[in-house]
């Protein structure tokens, strides 16, 4: 609803979140976040006495950021990613208006997003992963949670490219597998042989169980689909439940754990960006953090004179 908005400022959001949805074609998701972000800030506009996009100066944007931060009385404060998603929004607003002929200038173009937090993921101990994956069960579902298990730690996939992969994607013969990642992008990763044995191992005696119609997936339904990665997701979890280990443990914690254990091992950090399928190398060396901070544990609690 723009109704209870200053004309103007309803009439800009109406035409920029048609603009996302139709030559676009953003997601009902996306529009709706967008939709939520950009209301609360033309309320803000409101209530400060600017009615118009024209009258939107780089001051209110940065006075909204920073109420953000703050909260108010009936709102509490965002975090920063909260606060740099609605200000994505809030430029992505700005620009339209500019390129529409309804501002002269984007007052948000130079205002910053809050700096995040350096967030160092989560990765499982080598014995632990070890315990995960070697859940007991021979039933049609244990056997391809196990492959499941088994090929995001050997390979660091994602849990869409896991859910995503296709018989033929598997090269058992040359060790590889073909992942398709963001964006389309394809990469072929080795995959180790307890993975391809657990994969071998469902595909002979479990996959045919659930693959009621003729299909590519490799990962399989009870009712002949493709695998969701919700399902997936359960499946981990079930898996570290059953194993008994403490906290919150996805698919993507596999994937840190992947990523992890090969840096403590001694790979480059350049060869780990290509398994992973990172854009670029700086997303990768956040890893480098984690076996830094393990290095440094474990000097404090060895070196004589680390206390000293």
């Amino acid at each position: 609803m723009t109704t209870d908005l200053p004309p103007a400022l309803g009439g800009a959001l109406t035409r920029y979140l048609d603009h996302l949805a139709v030559e676009r074609g953003a997601a009902r998701h996306t529009l709706d976040s967008y939709a939520r972000d950009l209301r609360r800030y033309l309320h803000h506009l409101a209530e400060h006495g600017v009615w118009e996009l024209a009258e939107v100066g780089e001051r209110d944007v940065g006075a909204f950021l920073a109420a953000l931060r703050e909260g108010t009385p009936e709102r509490p404060p965002l975090a920063a990613s909260s606060a740099a998603r609605a200000l994505v929004a809030v430029r992505g607003l700005h620009r339209f208006a500019l390129l529409e002929g309804i501002t002269a200038t984007d007052p948000a173009h130079r205002v910053k997003p809050p700096s995040l937090p350096l967030r160092l993921p989560k990765a499982l101990p080598v014995n632990d992963v070890l315990r995960l994956l070697d859940v007991p069960g021979d039933d049609p579902r244990s056997l391809r949670s196990r492959a499941l298990l088994e090929l995001l730690y050997s390979t660091g996939a994602r849990i869409s490219e896991a859910v995503g992969l296709d018989l033929d994607d598997v090269d058992a013969a040359e060790r590889t597998v073909r992942l398709a990642g963001k964006g389309g992008k394809q990469r072929l990763v080795p995959i180790g042989r307890p993975a391809l044995a657990a994969l071998d191992a469902y595909l002979v005696r479990a996959r045919p169980t659930f693959a009621v119609r003729a299909t590519p997936a490799v990962f399989v339904n009870p009712r002949g689909g493709r695998l969701s990665r919700q399902s997936a997701w359960q499946a981990v979890q079930r898996a570290a439940e059953r194993a008994g280990l403490a906290g919150a443990v996805s698919p993507h914690t596999l994937r840190h754990s992947f990523a992890t254990h090969l840096l403590e091992g001694g790979a480059d950090v350049r060869v780990v960006q290509e398994l992973l399928g990172h854009a670029s190398v700086t997303t990768t060396q956040v890893y480098t953090l984690v076996t830094v901070n393990t290095l440094r544990e474990v000097y404090a609690t060895t070196h004589p004179r680390a206390l000293g």
